[in-house]
């Protein structure tokens, strides 16, 4: 389909858009007239063009005038009726501009009279089945810029849908967090810990930089790092002997673009049902490679493991899957193994994609 903009004006109504198919036709007439001509084949040519023109100019004038019609005639029918109009009228004027010389009108002259009713017919046969076909064209040519509007609004009805939900999920993301992590903070206030304000001194500065990225629908893990790093430190603050943790990392996949909270999200979760539970605790290894073209992700923990009374499926979790899902489609998978003798390793895979600028 040709994705070029209607013209307008004298360009829409005889434009070589519109006017190369009715010339072209009348070439190849005047082509198959020529052995049998006895006059100049200029005079052939000129009038053959000149009632195609004519035709043409019939054809595109009465597309938008007049700007309203009966209400049961059709404007195809007037745009036919307009070209057929015109082909004998256009014939009549063609040959009286190209016999100014001749000593008498050409409809005394049998020959010329005859050529002339010849062309007449001719365009009479001719023409209203050009302007048909033309009228399909223009309707075919309709139709399908219209289903490409459809679909570009569509599209972009499904992308704001998108977006739209994974705000959503973003924000029921945001307070299970806060939430969490609050309540941990509310621990240490109530048992009177001396640890307590410089835990929630570490919180704020961590949640000063955290919650303006909550809101956007892409970052890097370099800077989702950061705020695991942060997020584990606040952490082991809380309880300094029972959480240790590391941290590995390809230097080429900090880079590398991700949904907000997704490494922080496996990490918040290996803490909450990994860490907190045990009366030992454990570690904590987040790990991060690259591998034919596709980001490994990998938390690991050495706490209680998968409890049988639970599926390992919490708030933040289900709702990573389906951000994920939307971001990437089938192209991410989120895996939880239980290792042995205890703990959780939770294996995240996607595709590696540097952050548009």
């Amino acid at each position: 389909m040709d994705s070029r903009p209607e013209p307008e004006g004298f360009a829409r109504v005889l434009g070589w858009r519109r006017v190369r198919f009715p010339l072209g036709a009348a070439a190849l007439l005047g082509l198959l007239l020529m052995p049998g001509w006895k006059d100049h084949y200029w005079v052939l040519f000129a009038r053959l063009f000149f009632i195609a023109l004519a035709a043409t100019l019939a054809f595109g004038l009465f597309e938008r005038w007049p700007a309203r019609l009966p209400r049961r005639l059709a404007r195809w029918v007037v745009r036919v009726v307009a070209v057929a109009a015109a082909i004998p009228l256009a014939a009549f004027v063609a040959y009286l501009a190209t016999t100014q010389g001749d000593p008498v009108p050409f409809w005394h002259n049998s020959d010329r009279l005859q050529g002339f009713g010849f062309m007449t017919f001719i365009g009479l046969l001719l023409a209203p089945w050009m302007a048909v076909s033309a009228l399909i064209g223009q309707i075919n040519g309709e139709a399908q810029r219209q289903a490409l509007a459809f679909e570009l609004e569509r599209s972009e009805l499904e992308r704001q849908a998108l977006d739209a939900r994974m705000r959503l999920l973003q924000a029921q993301v945001e307070p299970h967090f806060l939430f969490n992590t609050l309540a941990n903070v509310r621990e240490l206030v109530d048992s009177g810990s001396p640890q307590a304000s410089m835990v929630l001194g570490s919180l704020i500065a961590y949640l000063r930089a955290a919650v303006p990225r909550l809101h956007h629908p892409a970052t890097t893990l370099g800077q989702e790092l950061d705020l695991v790093r942060a997020y584990l430190e606040v952490m082991h603050m809380r309880i300094p002997d029972r959480l240790q943790y590391a941290l590995h990392v390809e230097d080429a996949a900090l880079a590398l673009s991700c949904p907000p909270m997704t490494l922080l999200t496996l990490v918040e979760n290996a803490v909450r049902h990994g860490i907190d539970p045990g009366e030992d605790g454990g570690r904590i290894e987040v790990r991060v490679t690259l591998r034919d073209g596709r980001c490994l992700a990998q938390v690991v923990d050495t706490g209680v493991g998968l409890r049988p009374s639970s599926n390992g499926l919490g708030t933040g979790l289900a709702t990573l899957r389906e951000r994920l899902q939307l971001v990437f489609g089938d192209d991410a998978q989120l895996r939880l193994s239980e290792l042995a003798p205890h703990g959780v390793c939770a294996e995240l895979a996607f595709p590696a994609r540097r952050q548009s600028a």
